[in-house]
């Protein structure tokens, strides 16, 4: 039967805590995890990632998409298993998303078990809070964001509920809401653009 990886990934520096537990297959590559952490948050992909890992070997490594300016030495996810770094609960790394941003998550295996007859991965069981907005100016930028939307009076109020579509419910989070996308397409049309 097909070993099913279980993570919780918390969002870093933020309280109260933004974090998701999701289940993937055992054979997803780095890439098809960013895209399940991408879809589970509520980031919209829009940005560079890479995943950190501290080897006891060979030091920091980087996997995420490849820079085509060779500046940055960043292994491509889509040709690394996760099973070859997950292997016992409590193993972790770091997720960073969007570098100007940089939103770092922790990302901990917490238990491996084998699928469940008729139950579709990947899935998000658990979580709390919406995940910030894109370009929202990483940390400080969020927390004047929920400050300005929680106060009507705030000079800035009007425009970032504009901004953000017209409501922010910061505690708005539901696992049953989650949609995964088909890591492959997501690839697909990467590659495209």
């Amino acid at each position: 039967m097909r070993k099913i990886l279980q993570f919780k990934v918390v969002l870093l520096e933020i309280s109260p805590p933004i974090w998701r537990r999701i289940r993937v297959p055992e054979e997803y590559t780095f890439w098809d995890l960013h895209v399940a952490i991408q879809d589970s948050m509520g980031w919209t992909d829009s940005h560079l990632h890479m995943f950190e890992i501290h080897d006891p070997k060979k030091g920091r490594i980087e996997i995420g998409i490849p820079d085509p300016d060779g500046e940055l030495d960043i292994l491509p996810g889509w040709r690394h298993k996760i099973n070859r770094r997950f292997r016992d609960p409590g193993d972790r790394l770091v997720y960073e998303y969007d570098f100007g941003d940089s939103w770092r998550h922790a990302v901990l295996l917490e238990q491996v078990s084998l699928a469940e007859p008729g139950a579709a991965y990947p899935c998000c069981v658990d979580g709390a809070r919406r995940c910030p907005p894109e370009d929202c100016g990483s940390i400080p930028g969020f927390e004047r964001f929920l400050e300005a939307i929680a106060d009507p009076n705030d000079e800035e109020h009007e425009e970032f509920l504009e901004w953000c579509g017209g409501s922010f419910d910061p505690d708005d989070f539901d696992p049953k809401d989650v949609k995964f996308d088909d890591p492959g397409e997501r690839m697909e049309s990467l590659f495209e653009e």
